[in-house]
């Protein structure tokens, strides 16, 4: 005879197991319950590094209570009684057969500081996945009126919670992440983008003399290959103070650039058609690759943070190198628009021998290295 599934069967195996910190955050209370003395030898963690609001609480009450006299504490359950009504206040679906559980599930309560720093690394890749998501969510966010000063707000944020990672757990020389990073996001409107990269060139075209006010613009912020390699050969041109119109434009671009099948003519045809300014169609060229890096930027991260192989020095390494290409644009943006963004305050590096190991020491040899 067939099985009947019971009511909500399939919903419990679609219940995903707990991952290896709920584990390691059972066996840190049990300890922390066994022998409340050892909390004293527990740091760099607090409530919201627990994964689980029944986990927080628990930790809340233990760590808010007078701990027991350890004698008392052998004979009596008084203070786990005390720690049980404490943690119901915050989790009423607290039993104390769940403390019994954490008790009985710890190994070694003598480990108690080895998982508390297991606790901390899952908490600084939380808290890192956190601030990526919340930086690609900024760049989609249409409804912002300074879509660029807002985004590089989050940027620092998130830089922000890198460096407060890294004075917990400094990096090592050479520890990448393993985790593949995702392909550069498309143009999120690849016909605006289009139209306006054409009059971006047509203009520069027309009027090569305003192509020196615009160097802050490069030919990897067009979205097209095409376009960008329009942008070179004009940006070449006016370098040498040779004749720009469509036709030295078009003969230029013949070294290889029309390989793609782009026809002559068309090319022709687009450069001929100038609108606007060259300042001011580089500056939207330039906001886009800004936004676009960011994402970029924050989906490289999103998937560092989110492979839990990768360990906290992993993540701080891999971080700053990708916060370093929004430092780059940050600063052409700034030589565009003649502005400087705030930045929000950065905490102390940690105090170790060494070269600077903050993220603006790393975005600073970016910088330079793109000069």
């Amino acid at each position: 005879m067939p099985h009947a599934p019971e009511p909500d069967e399939d919903d419990l195996d679609a219940i995903a197991p707990p991952q290896p910190v709920f584990h390691v955050e059972q066996a840190l209370l049990g300890a922390l319950l066994l022998d409340p003395h050892r909390l004293s030898n527990v740091t760099g963690i607090a409530a919201d590094s627990f994964s689980t609001a029944a986990h927080a609480a628990l930790y809340t009450a233990i760590t808010t209570l007078p701990p027991p006299d350890p004698a008392e504490h052998a004979k009596n359950t008084k203070w786990l009684d005390r720690v049980l009504a404490t943690g119901r206040e915050q989790a009423r679906g607290l039993t104390a057969s769940y403390l019994h559980t954490l008790v009985q599930v710890c190994p070694w309560p003598s480990h108690a500081p080895a998982y508390a720093r297991m606790v901390e690394a899952e908490h600084a890749r939380r808290r890192l996945l956190t601030a990526a998501e919340r930086l690609i969510h900024t760049v989609h966010d249409v409804s912002l009126p300074h879509p660029v000063q807002t985004v590089l707000a989050e940027a620092d944020a998130l830089a922000a919670v890198v460096d407060e990672i890294a004075n917990r757990f400094p990096p090592r020389a050479g520890v990448l992440p393993r985790t593949t990073a995702p392909p550069p996001p498309a143009a999120p409107d690849p016909a605006e983008a289009v139209e306006e990269e054409q009059m971006l060139l047509a203009t520069a075209t027309a009027y090569p003399s305003d192509i020196e006010a615009v160097r802050w613009l490069l030919p990897d912020d067009l979205t097209l290959p095409l376009h960008a390699g329009l942008w070179q050969c004009l940006t070449t041109l006016a370098r040498r103070h040779e004749p720009v119109d469509p036709v030295t434009v078009l003969w230029e671009a013949q070294r290889g650039l029309l390989d793609d099948g782009s026809e002559p003519g068309e090319v022709l045809r687009m450069l001929a058609e100038p609108a606007g300014s060259v300042e001011h169609w580089g500056k939207r060229a330039l906001q886009r690759s800004l936004l676009a890096t960011a994402e970029h930027t924050g989906r490289r991260i999103e998937a560092y943070a989110g492979d839990p192989a990768n360990t906290p020095f992993q993540l701080v390494v891999g971080a700053r190198r990708a916060l370093a290409d929004i430092a780059a644009a940050r600063t052409r943006w700034q030589h565009a628009t003649g502005a400087t963004p705030p930045q929000q305050r950065r905490p102390a590096p940690t105090t170790r021998a060494g070269p600077p190991t903050t993220t603006a020491a790393h975005a600073a040899r970016s910088t330079r290295a793109t000069r």
